[in-house]
């Protein structure tokens, strides 16, 4: 499968589209480095989540140092073409903690667990096989 995405121009980031529970769309960032996919805890409550539902926290290392995220389980999380069912995401408050984006979080290494990928940052595709 390949899949063509779209580059922040200031950055160079790579943005991919989100499906969550099959009807609800987000833009995130395609993060190779990091290890577990981030949403941003604003966008999930606007999803109609409650936050109190989470299923855990978890301590987790950033470049700013060691931060706790909550632990959600979403029914179905797709992007690029796959598709993966009772997800467990890391839930972040971005806005209490001074981060400010147009994107709904992070797309980490965890959703491409099993999957072999190449990033082409000429074409601008990602190809993905099982």
């Amino acid at each position: 499968m390949i899949f063509k995405f779209k580059r922040e121009p200031e950055s160079g980031l790579i943005i991919v589209n989100v499906e969550i529970d099959e009807k609800f769309e987000l833009k995130m960032i395609l993060d190779t480095g990091a290890t577990n996919t981030t949403i941003d805890s604003n966008a999930l409550y606007l999803l109609g989540y409650d936050l109190k539902d989470n299923i855990g926290s978890v301590e987790i290392e950033t470049e700013n140092g060691i931060i706790e995220t909550e632990v959600f389980e979403i029914n179905s999380f797709s992007s690029l073409g796959l598709i993966k069912y009772n997800f467990q995401i890391q839930v972040y408050d971005f806005l209490a903690h001074g981060i400010f984006s147009d994107y709904n979080g992070l797309l980490g290494l965890d959703f491409l667990e099993e999957t072999k990928f190449c990033i082409d940052t000429k074409e601008n595709t990602i190809t993905l096989t099982n």
